[in-house]
C-alpha cells in the first residue's frame, strides 16, 4: 500500500543553525525547531502549553540560505517529510528519533529583529510564548467588500423574477428560461 508522508510545521529555532559541508560537496544545515500548542486542561480548567522539539535537515542551496539568514529565535515554516533515524550509542544501546527532511523553509520573521518572535530568546528550559493572531481589514479589502455589496444590491433590483409558466404544451407546463447565472466573486 502506498503511503503519504508530508509534514508542515511552524515554530522557532532553539539554537543557531548547524551547517556542514559533506565530502560530496553537498551542503546540509540542521535546524532545532520548537513548536507549541496551547489548550485548556479539562480536569483543572487551566491553560496548558505543550512544546514539541524536532530537528530539521535542510539540503543544498536552501541550506546555505538558512545558515546565512536564520538565528536562534527565528520563526520559520518548514514543509517536508518525516523520517525515522536509528543508531547505536556509546553503550551499545539502540537509540532512535524522528526528524524532518525539509523540502521548503519559509522565513516568518525578518532579519532585523522587528518581529517580536524573532527577537525573543528561546531555550529548551523556557516554554515558548503563545502566538498572537490579529485580524485587520486593509483599505483594499474594505473597498472590495463594498464593491461586491453594491453589485449584489444592483443585481437584486435589476434581476427579473422568474415566474411559473401558465401555458401548457402537450399536458406539460411551458418551459420558461431563467436569466443566466452570475457568480458573486469580485474577480
Amino acid at each position: 500500500m502506498a503511503g503519504y508522508n508530508r509534514i508542515i510545521v511552524i515554530g522557532n529555532l532553539t539554537r543557531d543553525p548547524e551547517f556542514k559541508q559533506l565530502p560530496s560537496g553537498q551542503s546540509v544545515t540542521r535546524l532545532a525547531l520548537a513548536t507549541n500548542r496551547q489548550f485548556k486542561n479539562r480536569q483543572t480548567g487551566l491553560m496548558v502549553q505543550e512544546v514539541c522539539y524536532v530537528d530539521v535537515d535542510v539540503w543544498g542551496a536552501q541550506a546555505d540560505t538558512c545558515r546565512q539568514y536564520l538565528a536562534k529565535g527565528s520563526s520559520v515554516l518548514v514543509e517536508g517529510r518525516l523520517k525515522y533515524d536509528t543508531w547505536k550509542d556509546a553503550q551499545g544501546a539502540t537509540r532512535s528519533k524522528h526528524s524532518i527532511s525539509a523540502d521548503r523553509v519559509v522565513f516568518m520573521s525578518n532579519r532585523s529583529g522587528d518581529d517580536a518572535v524573532a527577537s525573543a530568546e528561546v531555550s529548551a528550559e523556557e516554554p515558548l510564548p503563545a502566538p498572537t493572531y490579529t485580524t485587520q481589514k486593509t483599505e483594499e479589502f474594505v473597498k472590495v467588500e463594498q464593491a461586491v455589496a453594491k453589485k449584489q444590491a444592483a443585481k437584486k433590483v435589476a434581476m427579473p423574477v422568474a415566474t411559473p409558466a401558465k401555458k401548457e404544451v402537450g399536458g406539460l407546463p411551458e418551459f420558461k428560461d431563467e436569466p443566466p447565472f452570475e457568480d458573486e466573486l469580485p474577480f
